[in-house]
């Protein structure tokens, strides 16, 4: 029993190793057979070669025996047509050319507005910086004259401070004298 459950698992293996290689490999080989048929069968065919000068020859070729000439007509070169189409053509390029220019134009002028714009609120910037430029000089000649006027002022409140020290002033120390004399002005 053991033999043959051993033959049975080596020929389900090599069946399925087969499957498992036919599977991988069969579609590539498919592919190439079909396309090896295909070349086999054109092959056979034998047709003229096409020429492909097709500005000499009609764009339809009408078989003898059908008399509808109205698709051979289709087919001719109508002068009249290809003026009309042209002119057409040219007509619709001329008309796009024109819109184009008309943005083109409409787009500019709303540059030149928006740069006009611009350079104007530059200019009152510019005089409002000019402004305050022009103040901070007035106030900055203003503190030098002001520091200069302080500086003459304690200079002279020195010299005042030292006379008054020659003569016996000190400072916190009023005179019997003067305080007197306060109390007969204030009375």
């Amino acid at each position: 029993m053991a033999v043959n459950q051993a033959a049975a698992l080596k020929v389900g293996l090599g069946l399925m190793g087969l499957c498992l290689f036919g599977y991988i490999v069969g579609p590539p080989l498919y592919w190439h057979f079909m396309e090896g048929l295909a070349a086999v069968s054109h092959s056979s065919n034998t047709c003229p070669p096409c020429l492909c000068d097709c500005s000499s020859q009609p764009l339809l070729t009408i078989p003898e025996g059908l008399s509808n000439a109205s698709f051979a007509d289709c087919t001719k070169h109508d002068p009249e047509v290809s003026e009309d189409t042209e002119k057409n053509f040219a007509d619709l390029l001329t008309e796009e050319l024109k819109l184009r220019e008309a943005e083109t134009l409409e787009s500019q002028q709303r540059a030149d507005m928006a740069l006009l714009e611009a350079k104007k609120i530059a200019s009152q910037y510019q005089k409002e910086a000019d402004k305050c430029n022009s103040g901070m000089e007035t106030c900055e000649e203003a503190r030098e004259k002001a520091e200069a006027a302080l500086a003459a002022q304690k200079k002279l409140t020195t010299m005042w401070e030292l006379r008054a020290r020659q003569k016996g002033w000190r400072e916190g120390v009023t005179n019997s004298r003067t305080q007197s004399q306060g109390n007969v002005q204030a009375v």
